[in-house]
């Protein structure tokens, strides 16, 4: 295609790789001005790499760059930021105990006489661009205070505030609840309005659908195909993402629950500020039943998992699995009564980072025998039992032994941690978001291994924010609401309306179900 002015964005050729792994190869990319332009792949294509190159995070090998139809050298985020290109990361970038406008304003502060920080005028200037765009938020809020959606938020005024016309967005909706995706859309398109153009890495097709203009596929770091949304379905999308047909609908058959497996009764645990977080909470699971937990985050669902896993302590009532109390003993005393977990943040609790794929595939069992002898690992058999794993679960790259944790894309970091924990064979599974940032070929594995273990007999504790997921997946449907349990549904009887109702703390139609 011509360089033209046109075109906002416009990268050509572009080569990147990392030693002798190649993320990009002759990959290319149009985006006109003033589009919302989703960039869709699976997890490992590149879709990152290839806005981390545009945003001058990394440099290409080769290919070219071209801004409004002229030729660019990006060689780091400062230039970048200076041609009017923002980048809104997976995992915000704010500072907790700082106020919106002090994490909008920092890198860029607004001075006085003598180099003085002015905050009077920095505040004036964010409630500028605040009603400007319609991005509503408390400008004098802690970032710690406020949701995941208002955080977004600020994300995106850091980038307007420092003159972004070029926004990328990356996995914009993988922490968000149903009502935010739906603010954030409206968010995009009010900024295309407005002569914003937006790029957007996702591999969600619902959002794709009813956000996008424009959609770009690369599979395994090579360009695919560009066309207009509105001309495909999002069968189409995804079978195009992935190169072979996908099922968007969970294959599974009605569920034969056995004895209870797992028991929760009268639990209440505080949070980090001392407020009762989950509040005389009752639930069980029984064997061969998928338990799915649907609510807005931030009701509970942080400090229940941490309750069970014994990551913090329980003020009162009990948690029970096989009959045997665990409450208030240690982590390892819950993996060896057989409890796997995957847990929300894949980076602070599921891996250690720096260590390699392998050795994170026996955090939890490296002192067994399998594994280790006389206090020596057996590396060896680490290895194979990685590659296994790597294989079975195509985690990528497949170097498992040289290769670090943090060198992953995150849906790999995820399929790493979901392997490990499937692999230790639990009688009872608790699945925390374990999709979040996983592409649909990956995510209907993860369905697909869920119902699996299912009909093996064991128990699920799928706690997820993505209410299709729920619907989709669990037997049977809790909706937890201020840290309590607000409604119990079979599969049958939940219906998105009712169950989202309750998620927002609305009482139940006495005629539904």
């Amino acid at each position: 295609m011509e360089i033209s002015p046109e075109y906002a964005v416009q990268m050509h050729g572009i080569v990147k790789t990392f030693g002798s792994f190649c993320a990009l190869d002759q990959v290319h990319l149009d985006v006109k001005k003033g589009s919302i332009h989703a960039i869709l792949g699976e997890n490992g294509a590149g879709k990152s790499t290839l806005m981390n190159v545009l945003y001058g995070l990394y440099q290409a090998d080769a290919g070219e760059i071209f801004l409004n139809g002229e030729k660019v050298a990006i060689k780091n985020p400062n230039d970048a930021i200076a041609r009017g290109i923002g980048m809104v990361h997976q995992h915000f970038m704010l500072v907790d105990n700082f106020t919106v406008t002090e994490n909008i304003i920092l890198g860029k502060e607004v001075t006085g006489q003598f180099g003085v920080l002015d905050m009077k005028k920095a505040r004036e200037d964010v409630l500028k661009i605040v009603e400007e765009y319609g991005l509503e938020v408390d400008p004098d809020a802690k970032i710690e205070d406020v949701s995941v959606g208002m955080q977004q938020r600020v994300e995106i005024l850091k980038a307007l505030y420092r003159g972004a016309d070029i926004l990328i967005l990356d996995e914009p909706t993988a922490v968000l609840t149903p009502q935010e995706i739906g603010e954030l859309i409206e968010i995009m398109r009010g900024l295309a309005e407005n002569g914003k153009t937006i790029i957007i890495i996702t591999h969600k097709l619902k959002e794709i659908q009813s956000s996008s203009d424009v959609c770009t596929i690369i599979r395994r770091g090579q360009y695919i195909d560009t066309f207009p949304v509105h001309d495909v379905s999002e069968e189409e999308l995804a079978t195009k993402m992935v190169g072979h047909q996908v099922k968007l609908v969970v294959d599974k058959t009605p569920a034969e629950p056995g004895d209870v497996v797992f028991e929760i009764e009268n639990l209440t645990v505080k949070d980090e500020r001392g407020l009762e977080a989950v509040k005389s909470l009752s639930l069980r699971v029984r064997r061969g039943e998928i338990v799915g937990i649907a609510g807005v985050d931030g009701n509970g669902q942080k400090e229940l998992v941490e309750a069970i896993t014994c990551l913090t302590k329980v003020e009162s009532g009990t948690i029970r699995i096989n009959g045997t109390e665990i409450q208030n003993t240690t982590p390892r005393n819950v993996i060896e009564h057989k409890i796997s977990t995957i847990h929300e943040d894949r980076q602070r609790r599921g891996l250690v980072m720096p260590f390699t794929v392998a050795e994170n595939t026996v955090l939890e069992k490296y002192r067994s025998s399998q594994f280790s002898r006389r206090g020596m690992l057996l590396l060896d058999k680490i290895t194979a039992f990685a590659k296994r794993l790597v294989e079975d679960y195509d985690i990528r790259p497949a170097d498992c032994e040289g290769h670090p944790a943090r060198g992953l894309s995150g849906g790999n970091q995820q399929k790493v941690i979901i392997a490990r924990e499937i692999s230790n064979d639990p009688d009872l599974l608790i699945a925390v978001q374990p999709t979040r940032g996983l592409d649909v070929g990956a995510i209907e594995y993860v369905h697909k291994m869920l119902v699996q273990e299912r009909d093996k007999g064991k128990g699920i504790l799928l706690v997820s924010l993505e209410l299709d997921e729920i619907l989709n997946v669990a037997d049977t449907v809790c909706v937890i609401y201020g840290g309590a349990i607000t409604g119990t549904f079979t599969q049958e009887e939940a219906d998105e309306n009712t169950v989202g109702l309750l998620m927002a703390g609305g009482k139940r139609n006495e005629n539904a179900g």
